[in-house]
């Protein structure tokens, strides 16, 4: 599968777009315990939400980005001003409500993770016009959109497709991560969707318990022209690829524990950069496999180094083709 041409003045730069931004917090402590007062260890504060998350690991591979965000109140502010220190460019939206927060807390005797999630703000009809306004002037120069997370209050579920609309008449290739509402009401103009098992099955009505389930759901996404590729996570296990040329399973790289927060971001921006360079869409699913390994080495949501990505690469196998399923 080829991907599509870009015009010699369109640059390689991703934009992202995040609805649902996050101020993630995250902390730990020795146990957790119901009723008592749990005295916890200095937190680490860090711009959340999915393409937030893609910006900021796909400029740390050296990729240019743009990062569109809906933002509001203190917490907002601090999300924005985060990004801005670690020199990510920030188009904001100013939104009324404030920008939710979300809790990540590690217990150190046991080793589990605890996260607390809070709903996302509700945006108003104009917030989302003027989203999707500064969308339509980013793909001047975008050579690749990245729409994800999950869309939050106030926002109706066919909005994604809204904003496949806007990549496809500008002729920028649109990659898509994304669960719910959202995903079941694309209709057409996705270049690459990236889906969990749960969130394909979700989009599909049933249940994908077998390689080939998921593999069949994956192309009859492609049949039905809602998306031309799609890439199932398979966490631990490695992924899934679905093209018109043909189905693909990768292996995951082998790593010791670790968070697995923010991987399914960070193998979604490594696959925007390998395919900004002009890589194969298989070579840049092998980069995001790496990338998503490389997550399990930093602390809560911080994001990884260019440095461990490239020696994981290294390790990532080669797939292997599954055969009598293609589009």
């Amino acid at each position: 599968m080829k991907t599509p041409a870009r015009s010699a003045v369109r640059a390689t730069r991703i934009v992202t777009l995040t609805l649902n931004p996050a101020l993630d917090i995250t902390t730990s402590i020795d146990r957790v315990r119901p009723t008592e007062k749990l005295r916890c260890r200095p937190a680490r504060y860090d711009p959340g939400g999915g393409g937030v998350n893609v910006a900021r690991i796909a400029h740390v591979l050296g990729a240019p980005v743009l990062a569109i965000l809906a933002a509001g109140g203190p917490s907002g502010g601090l999300v924005t001003e985060l990004l801005e220190q670690a020199r990510v460019p920030v188009a904001r939206v100013p939104i009324a409500e404030p920008t939710r927060e979300s809790f990540t807390i590690d217990e150190q005797s046991t080793g589990g993770q605890y996260r607390f999630v809070l709903p996302g703000a509700r945006m108003t009809f104009a917030e989302q016009v003027y989203c999707l306004d500064q969308l339509r002037a980013a793909t001047a120069s975008a050579g690749f959109v990245v729409a994800s997370g999950s869309l939050p209050p106030g926002v109706p579920a066919n909005y994604y497709q809204r904003v496949a609309d806007v990549c496809r008449h500008a002729g920028v290739p649109l990659i898509l991560d994304t669960s719910g509402g959202g995903l079941r009401q694309i209709r057409s103009g996705v270049f690459l969707l990236k889906a969990s098992v749960r969130e394909l099955s979700e989009c599909v009505g049933r249940d994908l318990v077998t390689e080939t389930d998921r593999l069949t759901a994956a192309h009859q996404l492609i049949e039905q022209r809602r998306a031309a590729a799609v890439v199932v996570s398979l966490g631990a296990e490695g992924a899934l690829l679905a093209a018109p040329a043909g189905s693909y399973r990768f292996s995951a790289v082998r790593m010791r524990g670790g968070s697995g927060v923010g991987a399914g971001d960070a193998m979604v921006a490594a696959i925007a950069v390998g395919l900004s360079r002009g890589w194969p869409l298989v070579k840049s699913v092998q980069w995001g496999i790496a990338a998503g390994a490389a997550m399990l080495m930093t602390p809560g949501t911080a994001v990884c180094s260019r440095s461990a990505v490239e020696n994981l690469f290294a390790l990532v196998a080669e797939p292997s083709e599954v055969l009598g399923l293609s589009a």
